[in-house]
Order: C-alpha cells, then sequence, then structure tokens
C-alpha cells in the first residue's frame, strides 16, 4: 500500500469536508473488529474519492447504502453525493509490530493491556478514515471490552458497564491524534483548576506511581497554571489523562486528553535530578501540544515544526518558568540544541519548514533535531527580536483564529509579523526556509584595538547575541551585539587578558556555533570549573564537542578540559552528556583512553554526598566506563561500593552490561539477573547483555534478533548493544554484513522503530563499514529512507577517519 502524497491530500481536502466519526471497537483476546459510521459532504457531487484502511482482514463499506470496493488499502468512493454517509468494518489481529493497537501481556502477572496510537497515518489501522491532518472531526467513540477493564479515550466516558464504554463526542481532531486504552490499568485521579486529572500505569508498575504520584500531579498543575498565563486560553479539552504504556516506540504521544509515555519515565529504583527534571520537560513538553499541535494542527507534514518546535521551547520554559527546573535553558543547550547541532551538520539536514515533504513516509524522517531543537531554537531567536510580549500577543491570535483547525507556515507568519507590525517572510527565509548552522569565531589578537567577531556558513544571517568576558578571578562582563554579516567588532571589547575567557552567545539567545580565540581556549581550564552560570558552561560544552567533531580541537586536548574542569560540574545533565560525548565519540573509537573518564568521574563520585541524586548520577556514569574489578566490587555489593549508594536494579543491570562488553560476565549471570528483574525491562536488558557479550554464537543469536524480531523493543536493545570495542575480530564481519541485511531491518516493524533498529545497528566504528556504505549510495534503487540512515552513518565514519 502507498503512503498518502501531498498532492492527493490536497485533492482531498479540496473536495470533502468530514463532519464525523462515530467509532466502535470490540476488543476480542487476539483480535478486534472495527465499525465506523463517517458523515462528510463534498463540494463537487458526482466526483470520486477515496478513505483508508490498513492491516484489516474482511474489509467491508458501503456509501450512501451501495457496496463500494477496496482496493490495495483505500476504499473507493465514486459518484460523491453533496452529503454522505461512509459505513465500515472490519476485524484485524493485534500486530506484532505494535502499530494501530498495541496488545501487551505483562509477564509479572499475566494481564492483557490495549492502547492505540495513530501517528501519522496508522489511525487506518483502528477504523477506516480519512487520513490525514487537515480533515478535522469531532469522533465518537464505543469501546467493547472485559467488564472489570478501565477504558480510557480522548474524551470523557458518557456511559460504561457490562463491558461497553460510550464516550462523549471529541472536539475536531486529526485521526493521527485518535488514541484510546484498556486494560486492568491502576488509575489515580484528582482535579486541579476545574480539569479532571488522571495517572495510570499496568498494576505491576502501581507501586512506582503511587510512590511519584505527587510530583507528578504537582507537575501537571504548576505546568498548566504557567501555560494558562503565557497563553491567556484555556486548556481546550474535558480531561487530561497521562498514561505509562508498555513497549511505547516513542518518548511520548500527545493525544488529546490522552498522553501516552513510555514507562522508563516511572521511576521503579533511585533517580536522579536529572531524571525527574527531563521527565518533566517532555510531561510540558506534550502539554504544549494541547495548543500547539491538537488545538491548531498542522495542515500537512512539511510544518511538522509547527507542532515540535514550539511544544520544545514552551516544555523547556515551563520547566524553568515554574521552577521545577531551574537550570533548563543550560540542560536545552548541551542536550537538545547540540542535538539540533549535529542534524543540521549530517547529510540528512533540511529547512526546519521543508517544501518538499512528498508523502507521509518521508514525514517520518523529519521528526528529529531540527524540526525540534533547532526550530525551537529559531523561535526563540524570534521571541528575543520581537520582545516576548509581543510573540506571546501573536500566539494568542494565532490560537483565536485557527481553533481546532489546521495552520502553515505562511499562517504563523501572517498572525505573529500583524502582532509584531512587520512582515517576518525574510526572517523565515533565512531561519526556517534554509539549512545549516552558522559559526561564530572570536578573532582576538594582542594589539587589535577591539575583538573581531567571523560570522562563516550560508546564507550568513542576522544574530542578536551577548559576549561576556570570564575572568579566572570570578568576574564577568557582558556586552549585547549584533553581527549580520560576514565580521563586526564588537564595541568596547579588547583582547582578553590572560586568563579571560571571551565567550559569544553568552545566554544562549541565538543559534550558532560557536568558537574561541586561542587566548580564551587557553584559559578554559582555569575558568571553566570556577565558573557560576550553569547555561554558560552548558555553551562552552557544546562549542568544545563540536569542535572536536569538526576536527578542530584534537581529542588530547579535549581530553586535558575533560580531566580539568568536568569533576567540578554541578549541574548533572551537563555532566552526563560531556561523559556520553566523551565516551561513545572518543573512547570507544579509540581516539581517548577510558581510564581518565573513569578517574574522572570516580573524582565526581568521591565529591558527592552518601545517598544523594548527584551520587547515583557519577555513580551511573562511572559504571559505563569502570575496569572489572570495580564493577564486581559494586555488583558484590560489599565493601567497594560507596557509601550511601544503593545498587537497585537499574544500577545493577549497567554494571552487568559493562562487565558483558569488557568479556568479563556469562550467560548465566545474565540469566540469573533476569530472574531477579522478570519483567519485560529486564528482557531488555538480558538481550543488550547478551548481545555485547565478545561471544561469536552470542552476537549470531543478537544479530538475527535486531534483523527479524517483530518485537521492537527487544531489536532496539540488541542494536544498541552489539557493537562493542575490542570485539573487531567477531564484529568486521557484521560491519559488512549490515548493509545485505539493512532493508529487512524495515520488514514488518513500526516505521519510528525499525528507524532506531537501523540507526542503532549501523557499523559506526567500523573502518571496514566505509566501502561497502559508499557502494550501497552509489545505488539508484535504495528506499528514500534507508538511504538518510545509511548517508547519516557514513558521514559519521568519513568525519571520524581522520582522527584513527
Amino acid at each position: 500500500m502507498s503512503s498518502l502524497t501531498r498532492r492527493e491530500a490536497i485533492e482531498r481536502a479540496r473536495l470533502i469536508a468530514v463532519d464525523s466519526y462515530d467509532i466502535e471497537l470490540d476488543l476480542g483476546p487476539a483480535s478486534f473488529e472495527s465499525r465506523t459510521v463517517v458523515q462528510f459532504r463534498c463540494s463537487s457531487p458526482g466526483v470520486s474519492t477515496f478513505a483508508e484502511v490498513k492491516g484489516a482482514q474482511a474489509v467491508h463499506a458501503t456509501l450512501n447504502g451501495r457496496e463500494v470496493p477496496v482496493v490495495d488499502g483505500r476504499v473507493v468512493l465514486a459518484g460523491l453525493a453533496a452529503e454522505n454517509r461512509l459505513e465500515a468494518g472490519f476485524t484485524a489481529p493485534y500486530p506484532a509490530s505494535g502499530e494501530g493497537i498495541l496488545r501487551f501481556v505483562d509477564p509479572e502477572d499475566g494481564e492483557t493491556y490495549l492502547y492505540g496510537q495513530a501517528p501519522l497515518d496508522d489511525a487506518q489501522r483502528m477504523f477506516v478514515c480519512f487520513d490525514q491532518p487537515d480533515l478535522k472531526a469531532p469522533m465518537t467513540l464505543t469501546v467493547l471490552a472485559p467488564a472489570q477493564w478501565t477504558v480510557r479515550a480522548n474524551a470523557p466516558v458518557r456511559s460504561g458497564g457490562d463491558g461497553r464504554w460510550e464516550f462523549a463526542p471529541t472536539p475536531p481532531l486529526s485521526t493521527y491524534l485518535f488514541s484510546f486504552l484498556a486494560g486492568p490499568w491502576h488509575v489515580l485521579e484528582r482535579a486541579h483548576d476545574g480539569i479532571p486529572l488522571g495517572l495510570l500505569c499496568r498494576r505491576s508498575l502501581a507501586p512506582a506511581l503511587d510512590a511519584d504520584a505527587e510530583e507528578l500531579f504537582g507537575a501537571t498543575a504548576a505546568a498548566f497554571d504557567r501555560y494558562h498565563e503565557l497563553f491567556g486560553v484555556r486548556y481546550p479539552f474535558a480531561k487530561y489523562d497521562q498514561a505509562f504504556v508498555p513497549e511505547f516506540s516513542g518518548g511520548a504521544v500527545e493525544n488529546p486528553a490522552l498522553v501516552n509515555y513510555r514507562e522508563e519515565f516511572l521511576f521503579r529504583a533511585g533517580a536522579t535530578d536529572s531524571d525527574r527534571h527531563r521527565r518533566f520537560v517532555v510531561m510540558a513538553h506534550e502539554m504544549a501540544h494541547m495548543w500547539f499541535g491538537n488545538l491548531v494542527t498542522l495542515r500537512w507534514w512539511d510544518d511538522v515544526w509547527l507542532n515540535e518546535a514550539f511544544a520544545e521551547l514552551m516544555g523547556w520554559r515551563v520547566a524553568a518558568e515554574t521552577g521545577r527546573h531551574p537550570t533548563a535553558l543550560a540542560d536545552f543547550a548541551i542536550w537538545r540544541e547540540r542535538w539540533g547541532y549535529l542534524a543540521d551538520q549530517r547529510p540528512s539536514t533540511h529547512p526546519v519548514a521543508p517544501e518538499d515533504v512528498a508523502d507521509t513516509a518521508v514525514a517520518f524522517q523529519n521528526f528529529d533535531g531540527i524540526s525540534y531543537a533547532k526550530g525551537a531554537a529559531a523561535l526563540r531567536q524570534l521571541s528575543v527580536l520581537l520582545g516576548d510580549d509581543v510573540f506571546r500577543a501573536g500566539l494568542r491570535s494565532y490560537f483565536d483564529r485557527f481553533r481546532f483547525a489546521n495552520a502553515d507556515l505562511a499562517d504563523f507568519l501572517g498572525v505573529i509579523g500583524a502582532a509584531a507590525g512587520r512582515d517576518l517572510t525574510g526572517w523565515a527565509e533565512l531561519w526556517l526556509r534554509s539549512t545549516g548552522a552558522n559559526t561564530l569565531r572570536a578573532v582576538a589578537s594582542r594589539d587589535a584595538a577591539g575583538l573581531v567577531v567571523e560570522q562563516s556558513g550560508r546564507p550568513l544571517r542576522p544574530h542578536r547575541l551577548t559576549v561576556s568576558a570570564y575572568a579566572s578571578d570570578g568576574s564577568v562582563r557582558r556586552v549585547p551585539f549584533t553581527i549580520d554579516g560576514p565580521d563586526a567588532v564588537v564595541p568596547g571589547v579588547a583582547a582578553p587578558p590572560s586568563g579571560t575567557v571571551l565567550l559569544l552567545n553568552d545566554g544562549d539567545e541565538t543559534y550558532a556555533k560557536i568558537r574561541f580565540d586561542g587566548f580564551s581556549r587557553a584559559a578554559l581550564p582555569a575558568v571553566l570549573p570556577d565558573l557560576e552560570d550553569p547555561l554558560a558552561r552548558a555553551v562552552i560544552w557544546t562549542a568544545v564537542t563540536d569542535a572536536v567533531r569538526d576536527g578542530e580541537m584534537a581529542p588530547p586536548e579535549f581530553l586535558n578540559l575533560l580531566v580539568a574542569a568536568l569533576p567540578a560540574e554541578r549541574q548533572e545533565g551537563i555532566f552526563e552528556e560531556v561523559v556520553t560525548f566523551a565516551r561513545d565519540a572518543l573512547a570507544r573509537r579509540g581516539l581517548i583512553p577510558f581510564a581518565p573518564l573513569a578517574e574522572v568521574c570516580a573524582a565526581a563520585l568521591a565529591a558527592a554526598a552518601p545517598g544523594s541524586p548527584r551520587q547515583l548520577a557519577t555513580a551511573r556514569a562511572l559504571s559505563t566506563v569502570a575496569d572489572a574489578p570495580l564493577l564486581r566490587a559494586w555488583l558484590a555489593g560489599g565493601p567497594g561500593a560507596p557509601d550511601g549508594l544503593a545498587i537497585d536494579a537499574d544500577l545493577r543491570w549497567s554494571l552487568l552490561l559493562r562487565l558483558c562488553a569488557l568479556g568479563d560476565a556469562t550467560a548465566e549471570e545474565l540469566a540469573a539477573e533476569e530472574r531477579r528483574d522478570p519483567g519485560a525491562k529486564g528482557a531488555e536488558r538480558a538481550a543488550a547483555g547478551r548481545a555485547a557479550r565478545p561471544d561469536a554464537e552470542a552476537k549470531a543469536a543478537a544479530w538475527q534478533t535486531l534483523v527479524h524480531d517483530p518485537n521492537p523493543r527487544l531489536a532496539v536493545a540488541n542494536a544498541e548493544a552489539f557493537w562493542q570495542p575490542g570485539q573487531e575480530a567477531l564484529t568486521d564481519a557484521y560491519a559488512e554484513r549490515y548493509f545485505a541485511d539493512v532493508p529487512a531491518m524495515l520488514e514488518g516493524r513500526y516505521l519510528l522503530a525499525a528507524l532506531k533498529v537501523v540507526r542503532f545497528a549501523f557499523p559506526l566504528y567500523s573502518a571496514r563499514a566505509l566501502a561497502p556504505a559508499e557502494a550501497m549510495l552509489g545505488r539508484t534503487d535504495l528506499d528514500p529512507l534507508l538511504r538518510r540512515e545509511i548517508a547519516d552513518g557514513t558521514d559519521e565514519l568519513r568525519r571520524w577517519a581522520r582522527d584513527a
């Protein structure tokens, strides 16, 4: 079945308007039955169009009382009247890939749970529909399921009992936002500001949800209060449920009034401050979608950024402004914005608002660091340019004008531009329609009268930013500065004295890569450890890691800075991201040794208070880079473990995974640990451990799983752990085999999960992969989704080959 094209969607939206969906789902033990009545109008009676259905059996459909055919997943609707009634039904199994309705049997207690997920075009797996975002309509759902279950959906239950749940009609929704869940869910309920709130998880995770309930309800209430203040527009739905669902392939999804999160956001064991902060950011992100995406919805998938960039920006902003994550902007800079810079330098980069999203399959590729992080950074830059009051006034007009309707880039620019009293077309061409990040480079000389800043990259963009001079005595001087050409002089800032760091883009007000002058670079090891502002430290570490990746800073110089400054880093998010970069980009490639990383983590661990979240964060980092004796001592739970550190299930798995990679753990140990942790998560971690072991049979089994297993979580777990340093004799053959097997990794899987497998299984650390990768890219028949992933992986191989 082919994907819906943009041209088809435009034509269909020109012809029809959908008035309502009445959907009935009968949830059987192995399959379900779907029955739908769609009322719609046609502006040109007599023409033809189609509805969609996917993954169904025994499809039957009538249009205005007469049977219509179904051809290749399309319900053919010929001879339309001015007003039409489409009745359709089908049966379908629950797919193992998790597309449409996911069915999960809890290995801990045998209970069955179901939930529906529709993005981007999977609503048609649950009911026959016009599956495109700009044909919004109210949906009225009825669910038949075991009477003892709990059933929730996008609207409140209107009546329920005896195994039949009838829900109130929703406001007009896009089909991709349809969702429900059914099963013996553990449910907690509250209310805030007139909004009914619910938290749900499977029963075996009830203790974890109960333990965090006050925090979760409090965070939800705080975010609602701040959004109401920011937008001046009330939450537009009747209730707000948040469910932690098993085997979810993404991080979270913004279904109106029924947000789904992956279960890892329920902390079964210890949690760091970073864990809790980032969970709140995700919660705030999904809540922002209730306005950006659900109230006002993109017209077509070329405007994914209208949903995601706004939710990203507002999620981080609200996290900071509610006081629940005071250093959120630093976390954004080092974690998310850095993701945007990386994505913007790859072959797969694209404009924030591209013009060429031909179909829904292509659209899947754009849920990336460009649409999320770069888009958010561009919008933050716009709010700085216009002023926050003007920016927010424009957003309120946007919500009012397009309430429960659809919008595109031109609509957004028109409304925000009217509020600002200026034409934003030129701004959009530079920031949203072009690709690449500019580089701002400080050029300082002892003989110069001022600091020169050079801008490179195309197109050159205007940047409003702050230049700060951080001295080794702790003093700081900040100067506002604008550059809109190839170079400019910072007024009143001379070449830095010895021991001073000149930081461009202090405050992270613009989207640009930065480079230090030679004097500042030399001063970094002395200045960075004592620098108080976490956002400044995040901007510095982002610039440094980017310089290493670009080959402008040698790995040994980076390691010297790491040893000098990272043990003193107070922000967990910064510490984690720098260690991850050093480990995965450098140590795993043999460009720096693991031992200094372990020493840095051990020094930070020794300085952490016993039993503190900081202690847990540094212990986790150390567990991924330490040698076997330390790991063994901790795993044994004896006197070798730090005082106050709880060796919980998550940390035990981390220790064991590192031991597996070092060849110091047996299959029997993994099996015993899996018996200690018998749930789905334990199964995934045991699979990762087996894939990491330097054992030929284990590698062969892991490869078979990541290529063919329909369970997306197990496939991803094997792919993430397969490539390990020092195992080249075992894995080099797979570096070439990957290119023969990679098409099969997409087959029979939910596309988002399949692309993760393709990405994680790419042999990033093997020089032998470069030739077959380039040969595959030379093919003219390569699937576009695979071409993008292979091109990005190949680019990484070329980048790091210079240092090998």
